[in-house]
């Protein structure tokens, strides 16, 4: 039995959902998002609940169904909070600049690297070595902060590079005579 699964996913005020065949509907005050599950779970809103079951004892209704649950809970947590990466910038001369609708990043390449950045995802820079990347889809917050670090992944020597906030880095021992 799924632990996760079997918790009902709780609707904060100033959210609303709607269940129309397996397509859920979130609507908040950062947005709207949506998600359709398989036919293997069935979704039902309870009041202020959204409540998860699976339809059989398969094994693929039960993986099914805590998916389906924690897919839901981001529906809701997007709408509300919002997801957020932060990234920091080490390395001497590396920064960072937001113009308009495109990110610059000076990453010791004989050119500076200009990042689109895609519709639905804030992008910021408070400070030159600092970037945080703001959205209501978890996933497309994650895999824009990934292309940007894919720029310049941290080297294990110096540690250099894009990381993100609080990621440890496995530092090596350089040549020796």
């Amino acid at each position: 039995m799924s632990r996760i699964g079997k918790k009902p996913v709780e609707l904060p005020s100033g959210v609303t959902a709607s269940v129309s065949g397996q397509t859920i509907e979130v609507k908040g005050p950062k947005g709207t998002r949506s998600f359709t599950a398989t036919d293997d779970v069935t979704i039902t809103i309870d009041g202020s609940s959204v409540t998860v079951t699976p339809r059989g004892t398969s094994k693929r209704a039960r993986q099914q169904w805590g998916m389906a649950r924690s897919m839901v809970a981001n529906l809701v947590t997007g709408v509300t909070t919002g997801f957020k990466k932060e990234l920091e910038i080490q390395g001497v001369g590396y920064r960072a600049q937001m113009q308009g609708n495109v990110l610059k990043l000076s990453l010791g390449y004989s050119h500076e690297v200009n990042f689109e950045v895609p519709a639905g995802v804030t992008v910021t820079a408070p400070k030159q070595t600092e970037i945080v990347v703001e959205g209501i889809d978890q996933q497309v917050v994650g895999q824009v902060a990934a292309n940007i670090r894919e720029w310049r992944a941290p080297e294990p020597y110096k540690g250099k590079g894009i990381r993100y906030r609080g990621e440890f880095i496995f530092r090596k021992e350089g040549k020796k005579k």
